[in-house]
């Protein structure tokens, strides 16, 4: 008597006892009409058959390593059942029957596939593209419903409800509801980081407010997710785009506040280093070797601290007193500072500049009011039509939620505008004159603002080697005295080609410019 082995896969965990009854009974059927002695069973619930890496399936692999000489036939209810990826089903069934002599019968379909056999191949080959292209038309539809109800209809899809939020309604009626408890923790969140609370401190508060959701990465989920500003993240289909769409739930926090936290977590963090004020240069005066010098404290004979930065990879490469460093450096920032003539130049062109820049975003302003009252006026008609009863409810809250946002970016965006502008102007008139005094700019400075201040002015470029400091690149506005620096031994300026490009007086470069007026703040 010959024997089998059968695998079932249920698609649901809980799948109707009446199907899986349907499947022993077919197999059963197909066992006493070929006179077949079944030895095992293997069933796996809840698995997806787009791949074989299943529990039972991976224990069925298993048996017929070990008893392939006792087994003749493999069974299944149905070849989708079996695998929905054809390719991957082809050269199973081929690799059980070529090297175990086991082939696979589909006893729903009565057919039993044979490679040896063309019309049998064919047939098997015909049966799995079938269930491979209902497989994909399946997943298409999902997909498809998916889009629909996300990005057209603005609703969140998933089963558990993000936090501070709370599930209402069933099926197409189901809402997300704030809960106002966990909204305040989520609010706290975000303001928490935009004043650059540490996130460690921002976890512990948030936990002893009552944030019971665990894991290392809660806050950040919290801070990342689109939910909170009234967005859903929607994949691409087909030719419609993926992105983020406006969705019907109340927004726990407005959309710039969301967009200006996503920004601040895309920047890099810098290195963290150990702030000393009496080696304020330490991790970013480098050794002609590429290796941040560190900084140390030598006690000498009469017991005196003497500070010292020096290289971790040899002491051959640099040992050099701090007291020398920081002399040297006071010399270079001395020949750095612009004589008064080209600070006069320097206003006088950034004053048009502004100028125009000013004329440019008053036009913007302008724009943006005009389109706020554009989206007022809609907001004011759909409140009138839902009033009217002209509308539903639903209606009524996805065009409220859409035209709400609207409103808070465009007054951000109006407010922020003309704030810029006033910035622009008391930067420019409060540090300017500044600029001609550069060693009193980076001594009134306190350690951390003497760091950024160099590393803005030589692009993070500063080098020693031989008792001199060097750089390939420097704010050509600050380099026009490096000869007399080379001749006085403070600082050899070898311009880097990549790097060497004229910046305008008047700022248009904006980005140096700005950075070295911002330097002269620490006044």
């Amino acid at each position: 008597m010959k024997r089998a082995i059968r695998y079932l896969r249920f698609s649901h965990i809980g799948q109707s006892n009446s199907s899986i009854e349907r499947q022993e009974l077919y197999t059963d059927q197909w066992l006493q009409l070929h006179d077949v002695e079944l030895v095992d069973t293997f069933i796996d619930r809840g698995k997806s058959a787009k791949t074989f890496d299943r529990p039972d399936f991976v224990k069925l692999q298993a048996f017929i390593t070990k008893h392939y000489k006792t087994v003749d036939y493999l069974l299944v209810d149905q070849l989708d059942r079996f695998s929905r990826n054809a390719g991957e089903a082809m050269s199973m069934v081929k690799m059980l029957q070529k090297k175990y002599n086991i082939q696979v019968v589909s006893v729903s379909e009565g057919i039993t596939f044979d490679y040896d056999t063309p019309g049998s191949f064919f047939r098997a080959g015909l049966q799995l593209l079938l269930a491979e292209e209902d497989n994909i038309n399946r997943s298409i539809k999902i997909r498809g419903g998916i889009y629909t109800a996300m990005a057209k209809e603005g609703r969140h899809l998933f089963k558990v409800p993000p936090y501070g939020y709370r599930k209402e309604g069933e099926n197409k009626a189901r809402r997300l509801i704030v809960e106002e408890g966990e909204a305040r923790i989520v609010r706290f969140i975000y303001d928490a980081y935009l004043r650059d609370i540490p996130l460690y401190k921002i976890k512990e508060k948030a936990r002893a407010m009552g944030l019971k959701r665990k894991g290392n990465s809660a806050i950040e989920r919290i801070l990342t997710s689109p939910i909170y500003a009234g967005l859903l993240k929607v994949k691409p289909y087909k030719e419609y785009r993926g992105g983020l769409f406006p969705a019907i739930h109340e927004p726990i926090i407005d959309k710039a506040t969301w967009h200006i936290v996503q920004n601040k977590i895309k920047t890099p963090e810098k290195t963290k280093s150990i702030i000393n004020d009496n080696i304020p240069l330490r991790g970013i005066l480098k050794c002609h070797c590429g290796n941040p010098l560190t900084g140390a404290a030598s006690r000498g004979k009469l017991g005196k601290y003497y500070y010292y930065y020096k290289c971790n990879n040899t002491s051959k490469h640099n040992n050099i007193s701090a007291i020398k460093a920081h002399q040297q450096f006071l010399g270079i920032c001395k020949l750095m500072s612009i004589p008064e003539r080209d600070i006069q130049l320097i206003r006088k062109k950034s004053n048009i500049r502004l100028e125009f820049e000013i004329k440019k975003n008053r036009k913007t302003v302008v724009t943006k009011k005009e389109q706020l009252e554009q989206v007022k006026e809609k907001l004011y008609a759909v409140e009138d039509k839902w009033i009217r009863n002209e509308i539903s409810k639903d209606t009524y809250n996805r065009w409220y939620s859409t035209y709400n946002q609207s409103i808070i970016e465009l007054e951000h965006s109006i407010n922020h505008t003309n704030n810029n502008q006033d910035q622009a102007f008391d930067l420019l008139n409060k540090n300017l004159d500044l600029l001609t005094d550069m060693a009193y700019i980076y001594t009134s400075a306190d350690t951390l603002k003497k760091r950024e201040f160099v590393k803005t002015v030589f692009d993070n470029n500063l080098y020693y080697k031989n008792g001199i400091y060097r750089t390939p690149t420097m704010l050509n506005l600050l380099s026009h005295n490096h000869l007399k620096m080379k001749q006085k031994g403070l600082l050899i300026y070898e311009k880097k080609a990549e790097f060497h490009k004229e910046i305008p007086l008047c700022g248009e470069d904006g980005t140096r410019t700005h950075d070295l007026l911002t330097a002269s703040q620490t006044l």
